[in-house]
């Protein structure tokens, strides 16, 4: 739905709230001196109430279409975009060469200036932590084979990732809260996990996530019907303390015959 369709839906949604509002207001003043029947006030009343929250259900779903569309737009524009993590900082740096020898020295790849279209550091700077990297790449092939090349950057204390929008990062985050780290990852800016079913799934928002972790959830083990099995000597010792308590009482009823 582009704007233009959700600008008249909204209008058209404003308008009805209007007409019914006035009718109810004329109503009012219709029965100002007589009392009204209580009855279909009620029913006018229930009428009104499922039609407006009816409206706002639609409005709330086309907003979030609206968002969603709007996320994706600019996911799309960051598709070349990537992060390089825990390079150290030094002042007065060049970027961009910082970016060419982390990307052949550590990707065994070749890389060239010609091939970064911007690069800069992100944040402000800090003497705790390196900042990251951001480097945008005029070519999506190479962007790919960046990418895909990361696996090189293992125990090297350098990580590669892609620049998520803030909706999908914060489900990105969450998702390896629930499912962990190692069932959870990003490809060309989309959110995948592994559910506890074992399946893949695409998840870009926490309404995704949450319908995914209550789809996913373990199955508990089944519980066996049968009691389980005492061990052999506490029957033994049971079995012993009845049998004394019954001796017992046979010779006390045998003394007072």
């Amino acid at each position: 739905m582009d704007n233009t369709e959700l600008h008249s839906s909204v209008q058209h949604m404003i308008g009805d709230l209007k007409l019914r509002m006035e009718y109810f207001e004329g109503a009012l003043q219709k029965n100002t001196n007589q009392s009204p029947d209580i009855t279909t006030l009620a029913a006018e009343y229930a009428s009104f109430k499922e039609f407006t929250l009816a409206a706002l259900r639609a409005l709330q779903s086309q907003i979030e279409l609206t968002v969603r569309s709007v996320d994706q737009l600019e996911m799309r524009g960051r598709r070349k975009i990537l992060l390089i993590h825990g390079v150290p900082e030094e002042q007065k740096e060049d970027t961009a060469a910082v970016v060419e020898k982390v990307v052949t020295g550590k990707l065994k790849m070749q890389l060239s200036r010609a091939d970064i279209s911007r690069c800069h550091r992100m944040g402000r700077s800090s003497s705790n932590r390196p900042r990251p990297i951001l480097f945008k790449l005029k070519d999506v092939a190479v962007r790919d084979k960046v990418w895909f090349a990361k696996t090189n950057l293992k125990d090297t204390g350098i990580t590669l990732s892609e620049f998520l929008t803030k909706a999908r990062h914060e489900v990105f985050m969450k998702a390896r809260q629930r499912f962990g780290v190692t069932k959870c990852w990003t490809r060309e800016g989309n959110v995948y996990v592994i559910g506890h079913d074992g399946d893949r799934h695409r998840i870009n928002w926490l309404g995704d996530l949450n319908t995914i972790a209550a789809q996913s959830q373990p199955q508990s083990t089944a519980v066996s019907p049968r009691p389980p099995v005492a061990s052999a000597k506490p029957p033994a010792v049971a079995n012993e303390t009845v049998t004394a308590a019954a001796s017992k009482r046979i010779r006390v009823a045998t003394s007072r015959m």
